[in-house]
C-alpha cells in the first residue's frame, strides 16, 4: 500500500526581494533535502485559487485537498467553527473574529489597525476577553466563541450573507480603517459591537498587563470571512483513503473535521516560527505507523512572515520545514514499500505586498518508485520553467494520488 504525505508550506511562494540578492525566500532558503528531491519529482505550477474568488488558505486549501471550492465553498467561518465544536445550524451564519490592535485616535472610523494578531496573543488571555465581550454581547441573536490565539467566532442566528464587504484584517495592517468598514445596512450590528468592543477592551486588566509587558493590547474585534454550514464529502469516500490532518490553526482542522479525517492536535503547535516541527514530524510519522494512508501536513509559519514582512524569518521558516519536518518524514517513509511526497504552498503571500494573491503555485511530487528527471532545485522559477501548468487547482490532488 502506498504512502502519501503532503507539506503544505502556507504561503511560501513569492516575488524576488532585494534583501535576499533578487532570489525568493524559498530560491534563497537552504533546504537540501526539498531540493534534492526536486531532481526526481514532477514538478510545475497549479492555479490553486481561480480568477474572482478571494486568495483565502480556506479556498486554497480546499483545493489543494481536492474539493472544487466552487462545489464545497460557503466561507471560511463556517469551517473554523467547526474545528473549535460549534455545530452550526442551517439558519446560522458565522463570521471570523479577530482580537486587533487598533490605534487611539478618538473616533472609531479614524483608527489604524496596528496588529492584526494583537502581537499574538495568548490563547489564555483572548479567551478572558471573548468571554467578558460575550457577557455584553451574547444574546439570542448573536453568539461569541473563543477560539485560539487572535482567531475567534461569532454567530448569527437567523442572519445574512448580504453584508457587503468584510476585509480581512491582515490584508489592511498599517492602513487607517475608515475605507474598510462595514457599511452595508445589514451589517449595522456588526460595526456597532466592534465599535463597542474597543470602549470595553481598551481599559480590560488583560489589555493593561499587556501593555505594561510590552504587549501590544487586544482592544477590538474585527469581523470577517462570514459563510454558512456546508458539508464536504469524506476524503475517504472521495479517494479510498484514510487520511490526517495535522494542523496548528482553527481552519485547517475544520477542513480536516468536515472531510472525515483524524485531526492531530500537536503540543506546541503554534502557527508561527516558534511551532513545534519536530512535533508535526513525529505527528505524522506516527499516524503512517498506525495505518493512516495520507497525511496532510500544514504549517502556517512562511504566511505569517509575509504578513508581517519579516524577510529572513521566511526563508528560515522554510528551512526549519525542510530540516525539521520534510527530512525525517522522508526517512520514515523509506521503510515503506512505495510513497509519494507532494510539497506545495495554497497561495503566495508575498513580502511586498503582505497578504495573498491568486498568482499559480509552484508544486513538486515526487515518487518512491518513480523515474523522472525533475529540476535542480524547487523554486517558482524552476516550477515555471518545466512548462507544466494544471488550471484547476481541485485537480492536483488527482494526479497526485493516481499517477
Amino acid at each position: 500500500m502506498t504512502k502519501y504525505v503532503v507539506i503544505l508550506c502556507d504561503g511560501m511562494a513569492d516575488y524576488p526581494v532585494e534583501e535576499l540578492g533578487n532570489k525568493t525566500p524559498m530560491d534563497a532558503a537552504f533546504k537540501p533535502t526539498m531540493d534534492k528531491m526536486a531532481k526526481k519529482s514532477t514538478v510545475g505550477l497549479v492555479k490553486s485559487v481561480a480568477d474572482g474568488l478571494k486568495p483565502g488558505s480556506d479556498v486554497a486549501n480546499l483545493s489543494v485537498l481536492g474539493y472544487d471550492p466552487a462545489v464545497y465553498y460557503s466561507g471560511r467561518s463556517p469551517l473554523e467553527a467547526g474545528s473549535i465544536g460549534i455545530d452550526m445550524k442551517p439558519t446560522d451564519v458565522s463570521f471570523r473574529c479577530n482580537l486587533v490592535t487598533l490605534s487611539d485616535e478618538e473616533s472609531y472610523s479614524d483608527k489604524t489597525i496596528i496588529d492584526y494578531c494583537a502581537d499574538d496573543i495568548s490563547t489564555e488571555e483572548a479567551k478572558v476577553l471573548i468571554d467578558f465581550l460575550a457577557e455584553h454581547f451574547n444574546c439570542e441573536e448573536f453568539q461569541l466563541y473563543s477560539g485560539v490565539s487572535y482567531r475567534h467566532c461569532l454567530i448569527w442566528n437567523n442572519g445574512t450573507l448580504d453584508v457587503g464587504t468584510l476585509t480581512p484584517p491582515h490584508d489592511i495592517t498599517g492602513k487607517p480603517i475608515k475605507e474598510y468598514l462595514p457599511t452595508h445596512e445589514n451589517a449595522a450590528k456588526l460595526y456597532d459591537m466592534m465599535v463597542k468592543s474597543y470602549d470595553l477592551l481598551k481599559d480590560h486588566p488583560v489589555n493593561l498587563a499587556r501593555i505594561e509587558r510590552g504587549k501590544r493590547p487586544a482592544n477590538s474585534m474585527w469581523f470577517w470571512g462570514e459563510g454558512v454550514c456546508k458539508p464536504l464529502t469524506a476524503f475517504s469516500e472521495k479517494y479510498g483513503l484514510k487520511g490526517s490532518m495535522i494542523s496548528a490553526v482553527d481552519l485547517l482542522k475544520g477542513i480536516g473535521k468536515f472531510s472525515g479525517m483524524n485531526v492531530v492536535n500537536v503540543e506546541g503547535a503554534t502557527g508561527y516560527i516558534d511551532t513545534n516541527f519536530e512535533g508535526k514530524a513525529q505527528a505524522c510519522i506516527d499516524e503512517l505507523a498506525n495505518g493512516q494512508d495520507f497525511v496532510y501536513v500544514h504549517i502556517e509559519a512562511p504566511d505569517e512572515c509575509g504578513h508581517r514582512y519579516e524577510i529572513e524569518n521566511k526563508k528560515r521558516a522554510i528551512e526549519l520545514i525542510d530540516e525539521k519536518i520534510l527530512t525525517p518524514v522522508v526517512k520514515a517513509l523509506e521503510s515503506y514499500d512505495d510513497y509519494k511526497i507532494l510539497v506545495c504552498p495554497d497561495h503566495p503571500t508575498p513580502l511586498s505586498l503582505r497578504t495573498h494573491t491568486n498568482d499559480p503555485i509552484p508544486f513538486m511530487i515526487y515518487h518512491k518508485k518513480g523515474e523522472v528527471d525533475g529540476v535542480e532545485r524547487f523554486s517558482e522559477e524552476t516550477a515555471k520553467s518545466t512548462g507544466l501548468f494544471i488550471d484547476k487547482g481541485h485537480v492536483l490532488m488527482d494526479k497526485f494520488l493516481s499517477e
